[in-house]
């Protein structure tokens, strides 16, 4: 019986170390964010906020795990309106993808610099490159996909995104158009590959 009451009690107390959070970042800024100003702040033992996201890279990648859900219920809704084509389902992915970085860029770069690798641990990452490699299969089976994922996903590294936006003076328009430059040539390469194998099946030369 006391099982279910303990794990309503966790979930209670994550959601108040990332209010808490929130409120620290909304007063301090992001350079100033401490586990131990958060853990007073949502009035819970400093330990409880370092066993559940054990350091300040993981209380920012727990933060934006959240606007990762509105990302993903969004595109859901994309799929489902209209059956988009594997093109158009990978535009608006990459696109949404896009703005979303740009919504979380401070606390991104500061998971950066806490901790540069913890991006491509986090679980937003991984399913970002599971969905991705999914999608570049479709439109070039004959391809690597996963390894394209990987490309495809280089163009969000929160440094490079914010030297594009800060010091280029780019906006996220353009990287937008960048990535749809990338799409249509992925796109291109699978039919070329399909072209080539329909030939080689039917005895004849691909040109």
């Amino acid at each position: 019986m006391n099982a279910p009451a303990e794990r309503a009690d966790a979930a209670r107390n994550r959601l108040r170390i990332l209010d808490a959070a929130r409120r620290r970042l909304a007063t301090d800024g992001f350079a100033a964010l401490s586990l131990d100003a958060v853990a007073k702040e949502a009035g819970v033992g400093v330990g409880t906020v370092y066993r559940r996201f054990q350091n300040r890279p993981g209380l920012v990648y727990a933060l934006i795990e959240d606007n990762e859900t509105r990302f993903q219920q969004e595109f859901t809704r994309h799929c489902s309106d209209g059956s988009p084509t594997a093109p158009d389902r990978l535009r608006a992915f990459l696109h949404g993808l896009a703005d979303l970085v740009e919504e979380n860029r401070d606390l991104l770069l500061l998971a950066e610099s806490s901790a540069p690798a913890g991006r491509y641990r986090s679980g937003p990452f991984r399913r970002h490159h599971e969905q991705i490699t999914g999608m570049v299969a479709e439109l070039a089976p004959e391809a690597d996909p996963a390894y394209l994922a990987d490309l495809l996903l280089m163009a969000f590294t929160p440094g490079l995104f914010d030297f594009q936006r800060a010091e280029r003076g780019w906006d996220v328009d353009r990287i937008k158009r960048g990535l749809d430059t990338l799409v249509t040539g992925i796109g291109a390469a699978g039919a070329a590959g399909a072209a080539g194998a329909a030939g080689a099946a039917g005895g004849q030369p691909p040109r």
